[in-house]
């Protein structure tokens, strides 16, 4: 599949209000920025039954699957005259809040969010629809100070915020060493330090923390900054896949443009097929939504260990879900949760199996009314 032309679009600020709705004291800033305009349609495009649909997404590497789509226009092609307004986020409750508020429709987000958006709102106001990435978050250290992975006890390592999908595998991971750390305090055997990814090189440049379990491109900043890898959260995973990025819907919109939310999909598989197809095209693509977006492109030690790390795929990765709701619990950051219901992945399979390609598994948590 050849690629459309690329679309260009103009970004204004708007603040969306942060919604507690995650872990106490979780930590999540709620900046949004919307691009105030709507996408480019072909002239005569016939809409489908909703005129614009609204999709939001973080401008991270683990989310290229809809920047790459909407830069290229992949997106667009399989909505006709239905326009898509964009929306960036720079964490997961503020998507979850702009879902619960209508302020978008679709959108990328991280699992740790989707499962306590689902959650709190007794599975009320979202569905899981597709996967989108998985890998790329690392352990990366300081070398002078941490020389193997039992180094790391006694150190400082940061995670991006108290109860993210990072912070709570790490804290799984440093329980599976028989080590003890207050997860609310992040005191203990090790030192668990909140910090926003933007700001964690800086932090590691002035020694305020040790190493970080971040996601990419935060990892490939580390380790250009002269910190190496010291383990890939990929190596504790089976088939080394878990799910980094899911697709969610707000349910009325699934319920009321069902014709969308299928072109959604349809675009976000054959954007996934031209990106595995074409990784250098589709990597400079990425690099050019995240300049867009930030005014700034990530240079090539950087973007290109990023990149090798994340695997993009449709695949939900449903049972890696599940495991990571069973982390939060086992860290004390989650009540047992019921994910009965939190997927709807017919309108996938619908794509999948026209594509002529083989279904995917929701793992027993597929669409229904939720266990009461």
């Amino acid at each position: 599949m050849s690629a459309a032309r690329p679309l260009t679009t103009l970004r204004t600020l708007a603040v969306v209000a942060a919604l507690p709705l995650l872990l106490t004291a979780c930590g999540y800033g709620s900046e949004a920025t919307d691009d105030g305009r709507q996408t480019e349609v072909a002239a005569g495009a016939e809409k489908l039954s909703a005129a614009e649909v609204k999709i939001g997404y973080f401008p991270n590497l683990t989310h290229a699957t809809a920047l790459v789509g909407v830069q290229e226009g992949l997106l667009q092609k399989e909505l006709g005259g239905t326009t898509i307004k964009t929306s960036t986020f720079n964490a997961g409750p503020s998507e979850i809040e702009a879902l619960n508020a209508g302020s978008i429709d679709i959108g990328w987000i991280g699992p740790s969010p989707a499962i306590n958006g689902y959650t709190k709102s007794g599975g009320r106001n979202l569905r899981i629809i597709g996967g989108s990435a998985s890998g790329g978050v690392k352990l990366v250290v300081n070398p002078e100070k941490i020389k193997s992975l039992k180094d790391v006890k006694g150190k400082k390592i940061a995670t991006p915020q108290l109860g993210n999908t990072q912070d709570v595998a790490f804290l799984n991971w440093i329980a599976d060493q028989g080590w003890t750390v207050d997860a609310q305090s992040g005191k203990g055997d090790v030192s668990v330090v909140r910090t926003d990814n933007k700001v964690t090189p800086d932090a590691y440049k002035s020694g305020s923390v040790d190493g970080a379990w971040v996601p990419e491109p935060t990892a490939s900043k580390l380790v250009a900054e002269g910190a190496k890898v010291l383990l890939d959260e990929a190596d504790l995973w089976p088939d080394k896949k878990f799910v980094i990025t899911n697709i969610i819907v707000s349910q009325t919109f699934l319920k009321e443009h069902p014709d969308v939310v299928e072109a959604v999909l349809r675009g976000s598989v054959r954007t996934n097929e031209w990106i595995n197809a074409n990784p250098e095209e589709a990597k400079a693509s990425a690099n050019a939504a995240l300049k867009a977006e930030s005014g700034k492109a990530l240079p090539a030690e950087v973007i290109d260990p990023a990149w090798k790390s994340i695997t993009f795929l449709d695949d939900p990765l449903a049972s890696t879900l599940n495991s990571q709701a069973e982390h939060a619990v086992k860290a004390g950051l989650l009540e047992k949760p019921d994910l009965k219901g939190i997927y709807d992945l017919a309108p996938l399979n619908k794509v999948l199996k026209a594509e002529g390609r083989d279904e995917v598994d929701d793992a027993g948590l597929g669409a229904g009314q939720p266990n009461s």
